[in-house]
């Protein structure tokens, strides 16, 4: 039996799978569903969510936005899948020893995401996992984080690791969250939070992991490289503009990182002398190129967004290539792992793990270490390092919006 049917976490995870069937508009009109669907769940009731809501809508001098909301992968998850009948797992320890409360949370790194770095940045604690919370309002009116290990844009990525959240399905969460909020605060109020709020989406790794998996899917003998990098965009760019009819305004589209440069692809491709697999970054460097162009068309086609592009590729290419200058020892071998580059399996043990792991670039196979989270968070900021946000960084985004 799933986890889904043993455990609280059931009723909103029944709702997204009736979503897939009747999904939700983000007309008022239509919030009958959603009431229904709290009448008979263990939830507050709506008097109940009006009340303990507004409360919280009033915002924290230090706070440069009301709510954080999160979408994406294993790069921002922060706990999604420790719920989940999934491979995609980063629950127990070395995995997390370096977080602030030194244990494991589910974020596939030893300490903190760049989300995590932003959220104090925003004057906001860090934010919860979607299926983490209890799904009251006070408890997501910080925002929330839908990302998921194992998700991608294609609803078929990671479905070999077993359950996760595709891209659509934590769109459709999101959708519920605010119809929640519409019937807390009212639809004013709710419109006012959430166009005022920031949105983050980092997702596409898997859909290339899916991709190069050796052909087991078929995947490359459906498209050729350019043809899969747009249904990718494609995809991004449809959930954009159902997030944006939502009032979604304040939106970081991230760019993927150098997949060909971790471990696995190194050990995978038998890489000599730690040379990155060109094959694999080619179609990457194209996916932020097509990303950035489709953001920049998407900004002139939707005038009141406020979107920005960041490129990992360029701010992680750069760490790699002034390793010395970041203070880096290693930058193609993982702290934690097995087999050449420690590439091969994920950190299963402790006793794979490395000593110090901001000597490293790479924590494990597939994710860098929570000292390059740091320098990035600070590229997608205030172009810290170096300028990877176009066509401005994180903060003179939010000034603009001001």
């Amino acid at each position: 039996m799933s986890l889904f049917a043993m455990n609280s976490l059931a009723p909103p995870l029944i709702t997204l799978f009736l979503l897939q069937f009747f999904p939700l508009s983000c007309n008022s009109s239509e919030t009958h569903f959603i009431e229904n669907q709290t009448r008979t769940s263990p939830y507050p009731s709506i008097s109940e969510l009006v009340l303990a809501g507004k409360s919280h809508l009033s915002r924290n001098s230090s706070q440069l936005v009301p709510a954080f909301f999160i979408l994406g992968d294993s790069s921002v998850d922060v706990g999604t899948n420790n719920g989940l009948l999934s491979l995609a797992q980063s629950v127990l320890r070395p995995y997390g020893r370096d977080f602030d409360t030194h244990m494991p949370t589910g974020r596939f790194c030893n300490g903190r995401l760049i989300v995590d770095y932003l959220a104090l940045r925003l004057g906001l604690p860090f934010i919860p996992p979607y299926l983490g919370t209890r799904r009251h309002v006070q408890d997501m009116i910080h925002g929330v984080n839908y990302a998921s290990a194992g998700g991608g844009i294609l609803s078929s990525s990671g479905k070999e690791l077993g359950e996760r959240i595709s891209f659509t399905q934590q769109i459709q969460q999101a959708k519920y969250t605010f119809e929640k909020m519409v019937l807390s605060f009212g639809e004013n109020a709710a419109k006012m939070l959430i166009s005022n709020s920031l949105f983050l989406i980092s997702i596409g790794s898997n859909d290339y992991i899916h991709y190069f998996m050796d052909n087991v899917w078929h995947v490359q003998s459906i498209y050729f490289p350019w043809e899969f990098n747009q249904l990718l965009v494609r995809g991004v760019k449809r959930e954009l503009q159902s997030l944006y009819d939502c009032n979604v305004r304040n939106v970081v589209v991230m760019g993927l990182a150098p997949l060909g440069c971790a471990p696995h692809y190194l050990s995978k491709y038998d890489s000599q002398n730690g040379e990155c697999v060109e094959l694999i970054n080619g179609m990457i460097v194209q996916y932020n190129y097509l990303m950035r162009h489709m953001v920049q068309k998407f900004s002139k086609e939707n005038p009141t967004a406020n979107i920005i592009f960041c490129d990992l590729y360029e701010g992680a290419t750069d760490i790699l290539r002034n390793r010395d200058r970041y203070g880096f020892e290693t930058i193609t071998e993982a702290c934690c792992g097995f087999g050449k580059y420690k590439g091969l399996a994920m950190c299963f043990f402790s006793s794979w793990a490395c000593n110090n792991a901001s000597n490293y670039v790479w924590w494990d196979k597939y994710h860098p270490t929570d000292a390059v989270n740091s320098i990035l968070a600070d590229n997608v900021w205030s172009s810290q390092h170096s300028n990877i946000c176009y066509p401005m960084n994180l903060k003179d985004m939010l000034q603009k919006g001001n």
